[in-house]
C-alpha cells in the first residue's frame, strides 16, 4: 500500500497520470488509450487527449472543460469528445457560449450525453460503458472493457488445418471474451457496488474513499453524496480487483495521514490490493 510521488501511478501494462482531491481536483488519465475520466481544472497532461469521460458537474471534476476546449482550438487539435451526464450537456453549452462571447472567439466542441449501459468504442479492442453511481447530482461511472477472440471450446480438439477449413466455410470459431480491466467510480454513496458485477470485477478500480476517520461520520458522507471507509471496509471481500485504488480523500487529511489511517484501518489481507491515488 503507497502514496505515489508526484502525478502518476503505474500497475502492469497500465499507466494513469493524474491527482485527487476531494473538493479540489479529480483528473485521472489514460494516455495509451487518449482519455481522461473527469478533468479538474484541465492540466497540462490532458491538452492532447481525445475522450474525457466526466462523472459529473462539479467544478473539482468539470472546471477544465471550457480551458481544454480552448487550448485544442489554439494549438489546431481536433476537438475532443467530452461524454457526460445529459442533464449536464445544456448548461456547459451555455458556458461555451458566454465564453465565446468574452472571446470573441468560436470554438468547436462535441458534449455527448449518455446514460446508463452506452457503450463508447475507443478502438478496435477497446471501449468504455457506462454505469449509474449515486452523488447530489447527477453523475456515472465508466468501465474501461478490453475484447479478446478465442477459440470456442468446441473447436479445441481440432488440427490448425481443420480450423483453416471451418473458416473457409464461413464458420466462426471465435468467441469475443469482454474483459473490464478499469473502472472509475467519481463520486458516489457505497450502493454503486451493487449495481453491475463489471464493476467489481475490474482488474482495477479506483473508487472514492472521502473520509477516512471519526472526523466525519458515515451519515454525513451520504448526506453529501460520498463514501467513507467505514462502508467500504466490509465490502472489499466482495470486490474481486487486482488493485483497489482510493481516491478523492478530503483535504482534511494529509497524504501522510490518509496513509496511515488506511494501513491501520485496512484488514492486512487487502494491503497488497489497496492504493492511495495521490490527490497533491
Amino acid at each position: 500500500m503507497s502514496v505515489q510521488a508526484g502525478e502518476s501511478w503505474n500497475y502492469q501494462k497500465y499507466k494513469f497520470y493524474g491527482l485527487s482531491l476531494s473538493g479540489i481536483r479529480t483528473a485521472i488519465a489514460m494516455p495509451e488509450l487518449s482519455l481522461s475520466f473527469d478533468v479538474a481544472q484541465g492540466y497540462p497532461f490532458l491538452l492532447n487527449l481525445k475522450h474525457f469521460f466526466i462523472s459529473h458537474g462539479h467544478l473539482d471534476h468539470a472546471a477544465g472543460i471550457p480551458y481544454i476546449i480552448s487550448q485544442k482550438a489554439m494549438t489546431s487539435q481536433e476537438p475532443g469528445k467530452f461524454y457526460m451526464p445529459k442533464s449536464l450537456v445544456n448548461p456547459l453549452d451555455q458556458i461555451m457560449k458566454l465564453w465565446e462571447q468574452i472571446e470573441k472567439h468560436q470554438y468547436k466542441y462535441d458534449f455527448i450525453g449518455v446514460q446508463s449501459g452506452d457503450e463508447i468504442p475507443l478502438n478496435a479492442q477497446t471501449y468504455v460503458k457506462v454505469f449509474p453511481t449515486l452523488h447530489r447530482i447527477e453523475s456515472f461511472g465508466y468501465t474501461v472493457f478490453e475484447t479478446h477472440k478465442k477459440l470456442k471450446k468446441e473447436y479445441g480438439g481440432l488440427s490448425k488445418e481443420e480450423i483453416v477449413e471451418l473458416r473457409r466455410q464461413n464458420i466462426d470459431v471465435n468467441e469475443v471474451h469482454h474483459t473490464p480491466v478499469v473502472s472509475f467510480t467519481g463520486d458516489t454513496q457505497i450502493e454503486f457496488l451493487d449495481s453491475f458485477d463489471w464493476v467489481r470485477k475490474s482488474k482495477i478500480l479506483f473508487l472514492e474513499a472521502t473520509y477516512l476517520d471519526e472526523k466525519k461520520t458515515v451519515e454525513q458522507a451520504r448526506h453529501w453524496g460520498h463514501t467513507h471507509l467505514d462502508e467500504i471496509i466490509p465490502r472489499l471481500k466482495d470486490i474481486e480487483s487486482e488493485q483497489i485504488v482510493f481516491i478523492h480523500a478530503s483535504s482534511r487529511y494529509s497524504d501522510k495521514e490518509a496513509l496511515r489511517l488506511i494501513r491501520e484501518r485496512v484488514p492486512s489481507e487487502y494491503h497488497e490490493r489497496v492504493v492511495l491515488f495521490p490527490g497533491r
